[in-house]
């Protein structure tokens, strides 16, 4: 079953394509197809061209920098993106914080924080998990203490991505301990050059720096960096992570990678055929693929309910499915990716390295493959973990 658009819509897909493949460098695409994230310089080139174009911002409102586009065009945009593939605009300021001052802040923190988000004048990074507090956020132990013309900030962040490149930092921190834990949280911009933040790299399993620890001593903070209002800081991280969460499905990222398996497995042996004519391994891909045309008419749904959404300031609990399903489609495309590999899925690193002779017994396709099927195990934890999804449809669909 194919997904139906106008002939608006498809002109639309076009002018999409036609505008990657003449501004988006050809080494960030051949970057990214190997599998490696795109670097910050890579990111910030794009990310300013898009803007130059007004494409900075699919989900945001006209009068504030965005594109006006419907949701059939902010559904093409955001899949030929990622089946270029090209870097998406940064989520933490684009699809996180951006959204949350649209939405909570005041005329002056969006005049000030908008127009440096959208030209990625300034990199966002996200402050809300904690050692003991990640699947259950709510249960955060950052203080923030009002003390004169200012909040001062105590505490610690954890899996902070991307604090490295940061200038700023979005932190939910407790205001009210003795409230409910939902109820005594508030919502902050803080600068990362305040004095007291320390910024502690974690190395992961495939040997990336991606994620940080993020420690605050007596942070000052001006008043007018909070969010919202005192205390309802909960309602902002709601409104948060119900977008973070409709991006995880990256429908068009797992097309691209199974159009990448396929030719894998069309160049590997599986004894005297290719491993594409093998039975069981065609079913598993076909299986993926009709998990992920499921997915993408349940993206279509959701993306359909936006008008009827807009100005509830609640994110839409089906965005719960798209997070479980869509993390678990790239988690099994990559599955299949390293069983394609089959010996060489060992090989990592840069096949143009020099003094290394590794590279001249894999070929070119199996570089990378080990440490993304390493690094995407993350994806059913981030942005709410995939078991506290399921909760929150049992009480929104189930009224359990």
């Amino acid at each position: 079953m194919e997904l139906r658009f106008t002939d608006e819509e498809r002109a639309f897909r076009q002018e999409v394509r036609d505008f990657l493949a003449a501004e988006c460098p050809d080494a960030t695409r051949q970057h990214m197809i190997a599998g490696k994230s795109p670097t910050k310089e890579m990111v910030v080139e794009w990310q300013r061209k898009l803007n130059k174009r007004g494409w900075a911002a699919p989900e945001w409102p006209k009068d504030h920098g965005g594109p006006g586009w419907t949701p059939a065009q902010k559904y093409i945009f955001r899949e030929e993106l990622q089946m270029w593939p090209a870097p998406s605009p940064l989520g933490f300021n684009i699809n996180m914080c951006g959204p949350v001052i649209i939405e909570f802040g005041t005329p002056e923190q969006k005049a000030r924080f908008l127009p440096r988000m959208l030209n990625l004048d300034d990199w966002w990074c996200q402050g809300f998990s904690e050692p003991g507090a990640g699947s259950d956020l709510a249960g955060l132990k950052t203080r923030a203490v009002r003390d004169g013309d200012h909040w001062v900030i105590n505490g610690q962040k954890t899996w902070t991505t991307l604090a490295q490149h940061a200038d700023w930092i979005f932190v939910l921190a407790r205001t009210d301990p003795a409230a409910k834990k939902q109820e005594g949280i508030s919502f902050f911009l803080v600068d990362m050059k305040t004095p007291g933040i320390t910024v502690r790299p974690i190395v992961t399993i495939e040997g990336g720096h991606e994620v940080n620890e993020v420690f605050f001593d007596d942070v000052k903070v001006p008043l007018d960096h909070l969010v919202g209002q005192e205390n309802k800081g909960w309602d902002c991280a709601k409104f948060l992570l119900g977008n973070e969460r409709f991006g995880q499905a990256r429908v068009g990222a797992s097309r691209e990678r199974i159009r990448r398996l396929k030719i894998i497995a069309r160049e590997t042996m599986d004894g005297d055929r290719p491993l594409i004519e093998d039975p069981e391994f065609r079913r598993q891909m076909t299986e993926m693929e009709i998990e992920l045309k499921a997915l993408e008419m349940t993206v279509m749904r959701v993306i359909a309910n936006e008008t009827k959404r807009a100005g509830t300031g609640k994110p839409d609990p089906a965005t719960s499915v798209l997070k479980i399903k869509g993390t678990e489609i790239q988690q099994g495309v990559s599955e299949l990716l390293m069983k394609a590999a089959g010996p060489y899925a060992w090989v990592d690193g840069d096949p143009d390295a020099e003094g290394t002779n590794e590279w001249d017994v894999a070929p070119d396709w199996a570089f990378g493959l080990a440490g993304v099927y390493f690094n995407w195990r993350k994806q059913s934890i981030y942005g709410g973990s995939n078991e506290i999804q399921r909760n929150i449809m049992a009480k929104a669909f189930l009224g359990l």
